[in-house]
């Protein structure tokens, strides 16, 4: 293992949201930070979520926060239920923090979840906060103050991690010659990420082999890879991608695209 050089002090802020970057969204909640820490340092992970997709925020994070060094906090905006009675958190789990809105995008995180806190001290927030921007009146002035030093329980008070809100996600069926899946995102280059991890995937492959028939959109061909360039440009690949699930695609082109797949597509993998 490498050594690993000397850490800064100061812990980042990541942003992660659905705001896209048309409008000043994601500017002015940069520029609230700096206005209370001057010295923070920010990261974006993306503001590209598909507007409202708490699914695809929770799988971006859950696959994303644990490249970034420990103590980092990450800060997610991906909130509907915005101005209404749902709850704001912050999550500490694996060394990280994670401030997010309790509807769900915390899901795939909340196993390694060990203390959350309700976040309303509202001497944290910005004196004015309205209906529709907790982003930049809440999420921000709380990221700075926590970034700054202020302690975790000063946020708010501990609640029970068992009472956070979880997707109810579609998992695989496993069987003995077969495993069915859906499709949960669709990344920028139009790959299909599947609900089927790459520990079943090792496991029927183990018994299979790599030559196996995947069916998706009433497209059907054979056969798992290591990397797209394993197959001709225009020709559909399957491979475990780097997040760990199967991943369908086509070599420099875009599967969803081709062949019009959306999400919650069905996905058979059977031994062939």
């Amino acid at each position: 293992m490498k050594e690993k050089l000397p850490q800064p002090d100061k812990p980042l802020i990541t942003l992660t949201t659905d705001f896209g970057l048309e409008d000043e969204y994601v500017g002015v909640m940069k520029g609230v930070i700096y206005s209370i820490y001057s010295a923070a340092t920010i990261v974006d992970v993306t503001h590209a979520i598909r507007p409202q997709d708490i699914r695809q925020a929770a799988l971006i994070i859950a696959s994303s926060y644990d490249y970034f060094p420990q103590r980092t906090l990450h800060v997610v905006v991906v909130d509907p239920g915005v101005g209404s009675e749902r709850r704001i958190v912050l999550l500490k789990g694996n060394g990280h923090l994670f401030l997010v809105p309790d509807n769900g995008v915390a899901s795939f995180l909340l196993p390694f979840v060990q203390t959350a806190h309700e976040v309303n001290q509202h001497s944290l927030f910005r004196d004015s906060v309205s209906h529709t921007f907790h982003g930049r009146d809440i999420f921000a002035p709380v990221a700075a103050h926590l970034a700054a030093g202020l302690a975790i329980q000063q946020t708010g008070p501990e609640i029970p991690v068992a009472s956070l809100k979880r997707l109810q996600t579609p998992r695989p069926t496993i069987k003995k010659s077969s495993i069915s899946g859906s499709v949960i995102d669709i990344d920028h280059f139009g790959n299909l990420i599947t609900n089927i991890p790459s520990r079943e995937l090792h496991r029927f492959l183990a018994v299979h082999g790599k030559d196996v028939h995947l069916t998706v959109a009433g497209h059907s061909f054979c056969g798992m890879h290591s990397t797209y360039s394993d197959v001709p440009p225009g020709f559909p690949c399957a491979l475990i991608g780097s997040r760990n699930f199967l991943e369908i695609g086509l070599n420099q082109g875009s599967f969803s695209k081709k062949h019009q797949v959306s999400l919650d597509t069905l996905v058979y993998l059977r031994k062939k």
